[in-house]
């Protein structure tokens, strides 16, 4: 009689135990796809982040940094099969805001179970982009004289007093940002905005000359509280990669971002006179988000 019981007891523990953990489990949960061409893995603490658009309300996935593949995502399934738009936001390091950066990357609309992403409708269209530089030293030219030292510095122009970019506005959350490679070094000469103005850079300008209206930068010196390994100033551009990137400029990351719509090697001779045509990359990255039926 005392195993009969015991066992009965076993049975209503089980029953009761059952119930309870149903009780306790949260609304069902499914899968989203995530599929994307172009998008690169992100470094510098700053990750992607996925977005369900459900009755103008944005509902958040999981963060992931590496897209490669198929990524899955769980969310609510009420989520999914409300949801009429997805969005793909970079977030920066130690986000915690629960909210989407103003730094949107792909973007599309649900059609059936399905969202192709774009990168244009959100960021910017860059298929027309094109640009030119010319490597001169304004910044050390006192009194406007040309101190024959041109060979360290870059400047986006066309001729002496015309921008040198041709380029889309950007959506909110992204900047433009010039680099040179110096082979142990990629430097940054500022992010932008506006072709037509001076850019946030001109840290390693000289003195006695004037900071174009344009972007650009002379590596001339490194201030004291600039620390920067790995390169000699002044720094000679002559036959070094210069490019143009999009960046989402709160990720903080120092490095360059892979979204690179201009780039030229610099050649030897310096001067307005002698511009080098950069070379245009229209290649975005695209995706495509599935839903269960």
């Amino acid at each position: 009689m005392t195993r009969k019981i015991l066992v009965l007891a076993t049975l209503i523990l089980g029953v009761l135990f059952t119930s309870c953990s149903s009780d306790d489990d949260g609304p069902p949960v499914t899968t989203l796809q995530l599929e994307t061409i172009g998008l690169q893995p992100l470094t510098g603490g700053s990750s992607y982040q996925g977005w369900l658009i459900v009755n103008g309300q944005t509902i958040p996935t999981a963060k992931f940094t590496d897209p490669s593949g198929i990524v899955n995502l769980d969310v609510f399934a009420e989520d999914a099969a409300a949801a009429n738009q997805f969005v793909i936001t970079i977030e920066p390091a130690g986000d915690i805001d629960n909210g989407p950066s103003d730094a949107k990357i792909l973007t599309g609309n649900f059609s059936g179970t399905a969202a192709p992403l774009t990168f244009q409708t959100v960021v910017a269209d860059l298929s027309a982009a094109s640009g030119q530089f010319f490597l001169a030293t304004p910044t050390d030219n006192a009194g406007g004289v040309d101190n024959g030292n041109d060979e360290f510095g870059v400047w986006f122009m066309n001729g002496a007093n015309a921008a040198g970019l041709s380029l889309p506005t950007l959506a909110s959350g992204w900047k433009y940002e010039g680099w040179v490679d110096f082979g142990n070094k990629i430097v940054s000469t500022g992010t932008f905005s506006d072709v037509n103005a001076t850019d946030d850079g001109n840290l390693f300008k000289g003195s006695g000359g004037d900071v174009p209206s344009f972007p650009g930068e002379d590596f001339l010196v490194i201030p004291s509280q600039v620390s920067l390994s790995g390169i000699t100033f002044p720094a000679a551009v002559t036959g070094k990669r210069v490019f143009i990137t999009v960046e989402p400029f709160q990720d903080n990351d120092s490095n360059p971002f892979f979204i690179e719509p201009l780039s030229a090697t610099a050649g030897i001779t310096t001067g307005p006179a002698n511009p080098v045509t950069m070379t245009s990359n229209t290649a975005v990255p695209s995706g495509r988000v599935t839903r269960p039926n």
